[in-house]
């Protein structure tokens, strides 16, 4: 039994531009653009999953998937620094940002740690390889960033040491308990895959 996550990242938004803690903003125009010319790119077949955010849903819509009931995992709870960027959150906060990203168990903001997102990713996944067949799922970088280091088995300080672009596929397989992964795919049109 073989199960296939491909996690595609939201198109670009106001928020993600200006390094926004995520506040519930659509995409851009030109993000949507994007994400419709990449429509039709993406291997069909499986469950589709589209975590709650605006900006998740919003480029599931434009790539024309359509979502089962079932949710993919939300991005992080970032507690009382959601909605402003992490200039204005430094400027405000230094100690507990730096904190926040040098202890993987730390929540100055009184949200989630990346430990605690880490660990309900991988909680997620684990749950996803007990099932055979591809979802695609549509999540926000974090998420992403989790899958990377449970299925590498990463060290939760590497969370930091990833960088996971708008609009982008990360694909996992896996099958006996172990995961494989190909990293940051452009969403464009479809290259068949070369064995590499």
């Amino acid at each position: 039994m073989t199960s296939r996550v491909t996690f595609i990242t939201p198109a670009m938004s106001p928020s993600m531009r200006r390094a926004r803690f995520d506040d519930g903003d659509p995409i851009d125009e030109g993000g949507a653009a994007r994400a419709r010319a990449a429509a039709g790119s993406l291997r069909q077949g499986g469950r589709v999953l589209v975590s709650p955010s605006v900006r998740c849903r919003q480029t599931a819509v434009a790539l024309g998937l359509d979502a089962s009931g079932e949710q993919a995992p939300a991005g992080g709870d970032m507690g009382r620094w959601r909605g402003l960027t992490l200039d204005e959150v430094a400027a405000a906060e230094p100690e507990g940002v730096a904190r926040w990203l040098a202890d993987p168990g730390a929540a100055p903001h009184g949200g989630e740690s990346v430990r605690d997102v880490c660990a309900r990713v991988a909680g997620w996944l684990d749950a996803a390889l007990r099932v055979d067949g591809r979802v695609l799922a549509v999540v926000e970088p974090d998420v992403v960033r989790a899958a990377v280091v449970h299925v590498v088995g990463a060290a939760e300080a590497a969370f930091w040491r990833l960088d996971v672009p708008p609009l982008t596929a990360t694909e996992v397989s896996g099958r006996a308990g172990r995961w494989n992964l190909r990293l940051g795919t452009p969403l464009g049109p479809y290259e068949a895959d070369t064995g590499h």
